[in-house]
């Protein structure tokens, strides 16, 4: 019980430490821990349950140098991965804190993790040499004298870098050693007593050098100290320390310090020659140069303010005596920053592509910002160029996340070139950039997209089956198969197919059809204008998106009239002649095409010649051109062509025959004359005309069948017609035949056959309509008789006296005045 209440402790102090470090946890662990020490539970300090480290990827992000820890993919801790030497890592520098960034994914996120690495007692003191080599005058150096001595150094830090020096027992020497600060401290060896070079030429003494670990290490450098004789003044600085600050930009050769000294003595004694002390290394002194002469010192390299901050220069004076007398002096340098360095821009993480429909606010990239310079020169302003539609959030000091300001458009812009760019507080300023390129994936957003709604494309009839009528294209801006369309006839939209009167409606698709993947619009059949002439649908372009995307384009498709009817003749109205008009008949015809193809006109083919009738070119009407007289002849044939105006012109032809009623009425005067005179002669012509109409009809009965006869007699005149075909539809030329007399009507019989041969058996041509037609209206001047045509579907037989029937090609009229 005491146990979980202890956890729970730590549970709240670790999240109350986290909400004062503003979501930063913290870790130390000392220097030198074996490899798989746990320094933490990281899953468990992040809130993280059981096993979600593992599902959501926690893991560590590296900047530039090694952390020697991972974290373990199944728990969640934080191990030591490898050796961690402080001094390696941090050097001198304390805390020695590392930095790291913890990402979890699912969703993305960033956390900061400080681990200090502790310092132990692992590194001895250590002297620049081992041995160390001192020449002292007799009697010429007083007790009291002072002789700087190399101090050790400690690569630890704190109590462990705190050191005590020792001197191993002698009467003529001890040791003073002076703190200049808590890091440095100068040794001296003082001489207590005079010495004597004859008593003892050689002094050899053991420094040692303790530091304040526990357990604590030590390190000695061996003094050997050589008597001398003569000269008993050494030169003198005005004083022991210099301070001097230096800008790290200066350019090497700058003299910068130079020193004075003074020496009692004279003559050669009293010559003074400056070096750098035994004490300063040999990287120093290739970095500074001193003028041995006049004591001048200048920088012989580069400066630089982030590798070290200042520097210690031990210089001596030396003078020429026998033996030589030395002063020593202390030089430091402080280096002064300068804005040296730019920024540096990393790219921790990036997730591309982004979708289009990403929402704003998703996290596109995680990037670190670092400036070695300090002060404002270290200060660093980031922001995002373009400024849309990306933008920066800044998650730790340091760190920035690029994130989605706004709405994506793929069709419009498909791949970004974002600049993140960072800028010191310097003067001038020093700024760095980092490009990213960031596409856009698509998704299936647009439909498909006619260039226009509605769609008129002409074509002509009798167009041949799979011809190409039209291409309709659509726009789909998406790419792969959210862009490929394909087209198709939709039967479900409204209209439909026009079409003459009684035809039946028609789906659009069994007329045209559309490619899949061109868009072509093909003919499925010849079109006919005489059944169709407009043609409405629609046709749909889906793409292949998910889901998929459609649009819809009417198509409305007017087919153009081709003259491939020829003008049809309508059969005879019947109607009674005016008293006194000048009108013998009136052609009537009729042309399935439209507009000139169907405008007719009406020409009297024959005779050629100036006659007694003419035609009305455009009305149709027979009329007589002038009064009939006896040069004229009792009988006429008038040849009627009917044209339509198309091109090539197509036409029918029309006989028009007629007979002169004074000639009948002659003879029929002569006939009673005769009766009267003699009435056996008047029967043996009756039993002669008989016989003779009887053996014409058996004979037109043998040969033409079935057969068909009409008696005559008194009144109306009557025609019968026959055909060898037994129809008259399939010809070309029609007869009519007109009696014009004064005299009473007689009985007569006529028999025509039709003018052209029968056309051979199957479907009729398409200029030859089925339908003929053929209309005349008889007028006598001064009397008329009045007749229609008639004929009988099944014998071929055409008489002028009942209804007209629908399907007469070839019509012979008669006419009685």
């Amino acid at each position: 019980m005491g146990e979980r209440c202890c956890a729970v402790l730590r549970v709240l102090v670790l999240q109350a430490a986290w909400a004062l470090a503003g979501g930063q946890v913290r870790y130390s662990v000392p220097e030198e821990a074996k490899a798989g020490t746990v320094v933490g539970r990281l899953a468990q300090d992040l809130g993280l349950e059981a096993g979600e480290a593992e599902a959501r990827r926690l893991r560590l992000v590296a900047q530039g140098r090694r952390a020697s820890v991972e974290v373990s993919g199944a728990s969640g801790a934080l191990l030591v991965s490898s050796r961690l030497d402080r001094e390696e890592l941090c050097g001198k520098s304390a805390p020695c804190a590392l930095r790291l960034e913890v990402l979890l994914e699912r969703p993305l996120r960033v956390f900061h993790v400080q681990l200090e690495v502790t310092d132990i007692n692992d590194n001895a003191p250590i002297f620049p040499a081992a041995r160390k080599n001192l020449s002292i005058a007799e009697f010429t150096s007083l007790p009291g004298s002072r002789f700087p001595l190399e101090s050790a150094s400690d690569a630890d830090i704190g109590v462990n870098a705190q050191l005590s020096y020792t001197l191993s027992p002698s009467e003529h020497f001890s040791l003073e050693v002076k703190s200049k600060d808590e890091k440095k401290s100068s040794v001296f060896l003082v001489l207590t007593k005079s010495l004597d070079r004859e008593t003892i030429p050689v002094h050899r003494l053991v420094l040692t050098a303790t530091d304040g670990g526990r357990p604590s290490l030590t390190g000695t450098m061996e003094l050997v100290i050589s008597v001398l004789d003569a000269n008993d003044n050494a030169p003198q600085f005005n004083q022991s320390v210099y301070k001097v600050q230096l800008p790290e930009n200066t350019a090497p050769g700058t003299v910068f310090f130079q020193l004075t000294a003074t020496d009692k003595d004279e003559g050669i004694n009293q010559e003074i020659h400056y070096s750098f002390s035994d004490t300063v290394s040999a990287n120093l002194q290739e970095l500074f140069k001193i003028d041995e002469k006049s004591g001048e010192i200048r920088t012989a390299g580069e400066l630089d303010f982030e590798d070290l901050q200042s520097y210690d220069l031990e210089m001596e004076a030396r003078d020429k005596g026998i033996p030589p007398l030395s002063g020593h002096c202390s030089v430091e340098l402080e280096v002064l920053d300068v804005n040296d360095n730019a920024p540096e821009v990393w790219v921790t993480s990036l997730s591309v592509p982004v979708s289009e429909d990403a929402s704003v606010g998703t996290v596109v990239a995680l990037l670190s910002v670092s400036d070695r310079d300090s002060g404002a020169n270290g200060r660093v302003r980031c922001w995002v160029w373009p400024a849309a539609p990306f933008g920066l959030e800044a998650t730790f000091a340091g760190s920035y996340s690029l994130v989605l300001r706004e709405a994506l458009d793929r069709e419009r812009v498909s791949e970004y070139e974002v600049e993140v760019r960072a800028e010191d507080g310097g003067a001038p300023a020093l700024g760095a950039r980092r490009g990213l390129r960031v596409p856009v994936s698509d998704v299936n957003d647009n439909a498909p997209l006619f260039a226009q709604a509605v769609y008129t494309v002409l074509a002509r009839e009798n167009n041949a089956a799979g011809a190409e009528l039209a291409r309709l294209w659509a726009r789909d801006p998406d790419e792969a198969g959210n862009g490929r369309v394909s087209y198709s006839v939709w039967e479900g939209a409204a209209g439909g197919v026009g079409a003459a009167a009684g035809s039946g409606w028609r789906a659009a698709s069994s007329y045209v059809s559309v490619d899949a993947e061109s868009g072509r619009v093909w003919a499925l059949q010849p079109l006919d204008y005489e059944e169709l002439q407009v043609l409405q649908f629609e046709v749909r372009a889906v793409d292949a998106g998910e889901p998929p995307l459609c649009g819809n384009a009417t198509v409305q498709l007017f087919v153009l009239d081709e003259n491939d009817n020829a003008p049809a003749l309508l059969p005879p109205a019947g109607s009674a002649p005016e008293a006194g008009a000048v009108v013998v008949a009136k052609i009537r015809a009729v042309d399935a095409d439209s507009g000139y193809n169907a405008w007719l006109r009406y020409e009297l083919w024959e005779p050629r010649a100036k006659g007694p009738f003419r035609v009305g070119l455009y009305s149709g009407e027979v009329s007589t051109a002038r009064p009939l007289d006896e040069a004229d002849g009792p009988r006429h044939t008038l040849l009627i062509v009917v044209r339509d105006h198309g091109e090539p012109a197509r036409s029918a032809t029309a006989t028009l025959r007629s007979v002169s009623r004074s000639a009948v009425g002659a003879d029929v005067g002569g006939a009673a004359a005769s009766a009267a005179t003699n009435v056996w002669l008047v029967v043996a012509i009756c039993a002669v005309s008989s016989l003779f109409l009887l053996a014409l009809v058996l004979y037109g009965a043998s040969r033409w069948a079935p057969r068909a006869a009409v008696p005559s007699g008194p009144g109306p005149t009557t025609l019968v017609c026959a055909s060898e075909v037994g129809s008259w539809s399939y010809s070309q030329r029609h007869s009519r035949s007109l009696c014009v007399a004064d005299g009473a009507a007689k009985s007569d019989l006529m028999v025509f056959s039709p003018n052209f041969p029968p056309p051979p058996p199957g479907a009729a041509p398409k200029d030859t309509q089925p339908e003929p037609s053929a209309l005349l209206h008889t007028v006598s001047a001064p009397s008329f008789v009045p007749f229609s045509a008639h004929s009988h579907p099944l014998s071929g037989i055409c008489c002028l006296k009942g209804p007209p029937f629908p399907r007469l090609r070839d019509v012979v009229y008669l006419a009685a005045v």
